[in-house]
């Protein structure tokens, strides 16, 4: 997930048979993490992730981390 997306928006992709959907912050990164099973409605059930990122007054990232937060439902 080091890759940037496009800003904003919702990305859905497979990895290794799971579904995957991701919510991007302004800047283009994957922020809010969803792996699971996606049902009829598209939503994916399964586990949600949410990932810190800090940066020092230069713009540097000094923190990338992603931490599990519980069900997706």
């Amino acid at each position: 997930m080091a890759k940037t997306y496009p800003p904003s928006s919702l990305q859905r992709i497979r990895y290794k048979g799971k579904d995957v959907a991701f919510k991007t912050d302004a800047d283009g990164n994957p922020i809010l993490l969803f792996i699971g099973k996606e049902n009829e409605e598209g939503n994916v059930k399964g586990e949600r992730y949410a990932r810190t990122l800090k940066y020092d007054r230069e713009g540097k990232r000094i923190k990338d981390h992603w931490e599990l937060k519980g069900k997706a439902t």
